[in-house]
């Protein structure tokens, strides 16, 4: 069973964790298989993502420590790269590396069960992206957040700006969809002008976010097709035939 699935409605792409045993735990192949989800919907003609998780009992529960991802690869803005509306609708816990990845969305859906954690300091860890909270939210209950360890509820991440909207439990991918129709129906070269300047150069990057746009484009350039030619041209001893892809 696929651990990312994938779902058109119209020009709608659901994107969803598929672990629901494991509270929608990103292991090392969900992070890639979500980086390559979302850029296939980049490359297609759909115009909004939603990302969320299945089961209603968690949108995830963070980094699966016993099969540690490279998580920048499912970050929004880090490893998957778009300029098309990203949405993300939150049932049950959100932890971790999961609100990371949902605070970089650029709208957010909670069902009144949704909890938002960042409870890395109990274990001693953190990738440090959480700090890009604090430019999102206001920076005392982002602190509270990242300091205390402590849950906050889907009302006061609705108070604090983190989500935008609260709806009863089992509505909120309904209500997800509805809200992206309604951005289907703009014009998207305004749309990705806005939320490239929103994301490009009002919005602050912290030094883990950094660090990970710039080791996704090392990546991209290990992984290429010309990394793959210039290897095997120094093996073949003949000059390589680029292709700047």
């Amino acid at each position: 069973m696929s651990v990312v699935t994938v779902e058109q409605r119209g020009s709608v792409t659901i994107v969803a964790i598929n672990r629901p045993e494991k509270l929608n735990a990103i292991n090392k192949q969900v992070a890639v298989d979500l980086q390559s989800a979302f850029a296939e919907f980049d490359r297609s003609d759909q115009r909004v993502a939603i990302l969320t998780g299945t089961g209603g009992r968690a949108f995830s529960s963070g980094a699966d420590v016993t099969d540690l991802p490279e998580l920048w690869r499912c970050v929004p803005t880090v490893g998957i790269v778009t300029e098309k509306p990203v949405i993300a609708v939150v049932a049950g816990w959100c932890i971790g590396g999961g609100l990371v990845m949902a605070m970089m969305c650029d709208l957010l859906v909670a069902a009144e069960s949704a909890k938002f954690s960042y409870p890395e300091a109990k274990v001693g860890i953190t990738g440090g992206m959480i700090a890009g909270l604090a430019a999102r939210i206001p920076h005392k209950i982002a602190m509270e957040l990242m300091l205390l360890g402590e849950p906050i509820t889907a009302r006061r991440a609705y108070e604090a700006g983190l989500a935008n909207r609260i709806v009863p439990d089992g509505t909120e991918l309904d209500q997800a969809i509805a809200m992206a129709h309604k951005i289907v129906d703009l014009a998207p070269l305004a749309l990705a002008t806005m939320k490239r300047f929103v994301t490009g150069h009002i919005l602050p990057k912290g030094p883990s976010e950094l660090a990970a746009r710039f080791a996704a484009e090392l990546a991209a350039v290990r992984q290429s097709e010309d990394a793959a030619e210039g290897v095997r041209a120094f093996k073949e001893r003949r000059r390589p035939r680029y292709k700047g892809r």
